[in-house]
């Protein structure tokens, strides 16, 4: 079975079983947020200042693989027209049942980030992309769409999974294993992500992560870190997320920033 499949299918089960992120917000959230009253979240714990997303009035939103009611119900709410991209139906339903509980439209499509984005050139001022490439082997592909689809000056918000969690035991205690943590390319590390109930999860270093987003054209402005929220690495305050916020800057903005001959380098990795 394709790995993503195994992602969908294990989303799934986890919102079944009362999954933090797939809790939709309640219309009480809802109506806050009407009066200017929000938070959301890239990562496990701290908020997205309001200055990376505002103002968010008559703003094109791509929510990608940010399905589950949480995020998108949000920024329509203040606003924004939005659409969320997921592979998740159950994460794809909620959004729609929040949508219609609330009154407000949305566009819901059920897919899979890994292939070329539905959309055409140019189409938003903003994508929102919480923690969730660690379910993609191959990263810059994601960003590369992300960068094609964003309007010139539109910003990109993104939760990265730093890796470190996959090194450690259950303990958080002992390093038990190297990296890259890659189920494709090592059948005992699928045995077990499938055994475990992870689904299909990967590391990515900060050279793919953050190199990713240079690469497709985005220039980095802002970074916080974060941590998982509970364990062992948390209480000993270990960054193990990061949040990024990205713009993409016209391709003579773009040449001026980049060293002489790494232009056509990044454009061909």
């Amino acid at each position: 079975m394709d790995y993503q499949q195994i992602n969908a299918d294990t989303i799934d089960s986890w919102c079944g079983q009362g999954w933090k992120w797939g809790i939709p917000v309640s219309h009480e959230e809802f109506e806050q947020a009407r009066q200017g009253k929000w938070e959301v979240y890239l990562t496990p714990t701290k908020t997205v200042p309001h200055g990376w997303l505002e103002p968010l009035a008559g703003k094109r939103i791509l929510g990608l693989a940010s399905g589950g009611g949480q995020q998108i119900p949000i920024f329509s709410a203040l606003g924004a027209h939005c659409t969320v991209l997921d592979y998740s139906p159950v994460q794809c339903e909620s959004e729609r049942m929040v949508a219609d509980r609330e009154g407000y439209e949305v566009e819901v499509i059920r897919g899979d980030m890994t292939k070329p984005l539905p959309f055409e050139d140019e189409t938003f001022d903003l994508i929102f992309h919480p923690v969730s490439n660690c379910y993609v082997r191959q990263v810059l592909p994601v960003f590369r769409e992300c960068a094609r689809v964003l309007k010139t000056g539109g910003v990109m918000l993104s939760g990265l999974d730093l890796g470190l969690n996959y090194i450690f035991d259950e303990t958080e205690t002992f390093v038990q294993r190297s990296l890259p943590f890659d189920p494709v390319a090592d059948p005992e590390l699928m045995k077990m992500c499938l055994e475990e109930d992870w689904g299909v999860q990967f590391s990515h270093t900060l050279e793919e992560q953050l190199g990713g987003q240079l690469a497709a054209g985005l220039i980095l402005t802002h970074l916080y870190e974060d941590t998982n929220g509970e364990g062992n690495l948390h209480d000993h305050h270990v960054p193990t997320f990061a949040a990024t916020r990205a713009v993409k800057v016209p391709p003579q903005l773009r040449r001026a920033l980049t060293l002489p001959g790494e232009m056509g380098m990044m454009d061909h990795k």
